[in-house]
């Protein structure tokens, strides 16, 4: 397989793998609080990941914090989310991700997005908007803004993990798995219910998709996208996580049976036009993305 094949099977890959995760997550969530699953999920990726990296330790307590805010609150608002909307939904509304990630450079880090970035950013938002306009959507608002908060806690981790210096990308998945599995099973106990009963209760569909959330999205996904992005710039990767929802439309008709609405697949075309905008849109002096 020649190189530039090589780099388009892992970027579809990337977005294959993260995209089927919210499909087998939403299947898991019919059974497991969404928390809980989460605490699974990051304790089956810290066990196949800790043993391949070293000790952190002189940025342990930064990775604390980051592992607080990118995994412990995301996960937590993001499948909570969820649970209340479809998988498609949910892939489709989670690409608010970028416009926040480029929003929190703009303000916190000093970085300048560019004219065409701020109209990537309006459109992305408008489509959030237009999907809302689908009934069963609009009444799952609580839904909606958990995981539009979940989005923004991402973009804040990630600004965060951007200005770590001198600790590879692999090292940070994994210590901030280790980190996150603990506070996860807290952050259950005080806001969820009925976990031991699940537990007990959980088949081999459920414990199949707690190892495709911590084996396949989590540490492969990631292995294949730090593989990649040090294959070819993330100018270049990062456009092919725009299919990720694709991905996601696509296993949740296949697996759950989910239809998509004329309004909420108007609306996800909007997003994604905005989002491709922004990844798209060439790099300049301070670029708010970093794709350098």
């Amino acid at each position: 397989m020649n190189s530039r094949l090589m780099d388009m099977a892992l970027g579809l890959g990337v977005a294959f793998v993260w995209g089927l995760g919210l499909v087998f997550a939403k299947a898991a969530i019919s059974h497991f609080p969404p928390i809980l699953l989460m605490a699974f999920r990051f304790t089956v990726t810290a066990a196949a990941l800790v043993w391949f990296v070293k000790p952190a330790i002189n940025q342990m307590r930064t990775l604390f914090l980051i592992s607080f805010i990118s995994a412990t609150l995301q996960y937590s608002l993001t499948f909570s989310g969820l649970a209340g909307l479809d998988a498609s939904a949910t892939a489709l509304i989670i690409q608010l991700e970028i416009p926040f990630l480029v929003i929190i450079g703009a303000l916190f880090l000093k970085e300048t997005p560019g004219w065409r970035r701020w109209i990537g950013i309006l459109i992305a938002f408008f489509g959030v908007y237009q999907i809302t306009g689908e009934p069963d959507i609009g009444n799952a608002l609580g839904s909606v803004m958990l995981v539009i908060g979940g989005g923004l806690a991402w973009a804040i981790g990630q600004a965060m993990v951007r200005k770590l210096k001198d600790i590879q990308g692999l090292t940070v998945a994994a210590w901030v798995a280790v980190l996150a599995f603990p506070q996860l099973f807290i952050m259950s106990a005080i806001f969820e219910t009925g976990q031991v009963h699940a537990v007990k209760t959980a088949g081999w569909v459920v414990w199949g998709a707690v190892a495709y959330l911590g084996l396949i999205m989590t540490a492969l996904g990631y292995y294949m996208w730090y593989t990649l992005i040090r294959r070819t710039p993330v100018s270049e990767a990062a456009p092919y996580l725009l299919t990720l929802p694709l991905f996601s439309i696509l296993g949740g008709s296949f697996f759950l049976g989910e239809t998509i609405s004329e309004q909420t697949l108007i609306g996800g075309v909007i997003i994604v036009m905005g989002v491709a905008l922004i990844i798209l849109t060439p790099n300049t002096k301070n670029d708010a993305l970093g794709l350098d």
